[in-house]
């Protein structure tokens, strides 16, 4: 598909998880460790690429026929570590979310009921093989979602400015640091606010991250957003440091120093949103 591929498609990030190839069993970490070896492997734009190529026919696609056999690829400490993308799992698991997103009327118009509804079917069939299934990507658009910040601190913010290619702005830290401040965050929590969304959100979160190998990365990844924020706006994002300052001023019973760190991390955030409704 080399028209498409000649696009850039932006504006959805991504929080990963890359796991050693110690956590895989045979025969998927011998796939993995022969995937890794390669010379080049696959981008997220090429994965998005790849997604979007199946809305094209008529009817369209939702979910892969068949499960990718790709996956991201790192190397933490000398250890080979993969992010598989796992496309047909995400692929429902985003499907049932449109629902909840969009009116009925353009749901449909978009993906006809009858396609949902055969894809909503080999889901089901599909789950009861493989009760214990879950996505190594989770991916937000139009913004980051506010919990994914409690996973890093300000000292793990990797940015590199645009160059010949675009901007890259990325959290990374140790899957033992995630758990832990997210620990952290929802006993500060629980202990000076009443439940709501974020603690809802931490909560999800934090069971998720439990169901990877102890010495995995756990990545935040702007991906395509940097396409909707200037320079100057990337430069001055220090958003995993509002969060922190927000959780640091409720431990210390400042409610007035965690609304005003709150306030600054919601209103960046409804501002990048919004642009999605921007001619």
């Amino acid at each position: 598909m080399p028209a498409l591929s000649s696009v850039l498609i932006p504006y959805a990030a991504y929080l990963r998880v890359y796991e050693p190839l110690a956590a895989f069993p045979e025969p998927e970490r011998s796939h993995w460790a022969r995937y890794a070896g390669r010379e080049h492997t696959p981008t997220a734009q090429d994965e998005l690429r790849r997604s979007l190529a199946d809305l094209l026919p008529t009817p369209p696609v939702p979910v892969p026929v068949h499960e990718s056999g790709d996956a991201f690829v790192t190397e933490v400490d000398g250890v080979v570590c993969v992010c598989p993308w796992r496309t047909r799992l995400r692929g429902w698991l985003a499907l049932e979310e449109l629902s909840e997103q969009l009116p009925a009327a353009l749901l449909d118009a978009v993906l006809p009921p009858v396609v949902r509804g055969q894809a909503a079917a080999d889901y089901q069939q599909w789950r009861e093989r493989n009760p214990d299934a879950r996505p190594w990507i989770r991916t937000a658009l139009w913004q980051v979602p506010v919990r994914w910040f409690v996973l890093f601190s300000d000292a793990e913010r990797e940015y590199e400015p645009a160059g010949p290619a675009a901007s890259v702005l990325r959290y990374r830290t140790p899957m033992v640091q995630a758990r832990r401040r997210v620990a952290r965050a929802l006993k500060t929590l629980r202990e000076t606010i009443d439940e709501g969304q974020l603690t809802e959100g931490l909560v999800d979160v934090g069971r998720w991250l439990e169901e990877f190998h102890p010495r995995s990365l756990v990545e935040l990844d702007y991906g395509g957003l940097v396409h909707a924020l200037t320079g100057p706006q990337l430069a001055e994002d220090r958003s995993a440091a509002d969060l922190a300052a927000g959780i640091a001023a409720l431990q210390a019973g400042d409610g007035e120093g965690a609304g005003e760190a709150y306030a600054r991390l919601v209103e960046r955030w409804r501002a990048v949103r919004h642009l999605q409704f921007a001619n």
